[in-house]
């Protein structure tokens, strides 16, 4: 039987709840009782204030203040004014932490990903954990993992842009 990912698993370091997340199945049900799933095949790690590459790197703003907040809550974003990418937030409060969702098995980016499984703004705030209409299960599979650098964030120099915070699972 699959297991609902806890608090506890978010309340941890992003760097160390990132590699883990992978391999696991994020699921949307729909208002009319229709689950969309998919396995989790891609994530990226953001750290804090001093992450150049991190939306809190300039400080809390009304944008960021979810990141200083509460594990396990959902913090998704307007994307180029047009697509949505979710992130869920993790370790303490006060110290801005996050998941960006990059990719799932059969979608190949984040914003892919999100509209496959209809999630969007009003999914903003919601705890991920203890929620009747989106979660992330755990069946036990766990894929071998390789990192590489993150994608897109060449504006935040050349140490953040090619540190390896990305976590991606291996095709075997």
């Amino acid at each position: 039987m699959n297991k609902k990912l806890g608090m506890d698993f978010f309340s941890r370091d992003a760097l160390e709840a990132a590699p883990e997340l992978v391999g696991k199945i994020l699921v949307h049900r729909l208002p009319d009782g229709t689950e969309l799933r998919e396995r989790i095949a891609e994530t990226e790690a953001y750290r804090g204030e001093e992450d150049l590459a991190c939306h809190a790197s300039r400080g809390r703003t009304p944008r960021t203040e979810l990141l200083y907040g509460k594990s396990g809550v959902i913090y998704i974003y307007l994307c180029y004014g047009m697509h949505w990418l979710m992130n869920v937030i993790t370790g303490d409060e006060g110290n801005p932490q996050g998941i960006l969702i990059r990719a799932g098995e059969v979608h190949n980016g984040p914003a892919k990903l999100t509209k496959a499984l209809m999630l969007n703004g009003e999914c903003n705030g919601q705890p991920i954990y203890d929620n009747p209409d989106i979660w992330i299960e755990d069946d036990g599979f766990a894929p071998e993992i390789k990192t590489a650098p993150r994608v897109g964030i060449d504006y935040a120099g050349e140490y953040w842009k090619n540190v390896e915070w990305r976590f991606i699972a291996e095709v075997r």
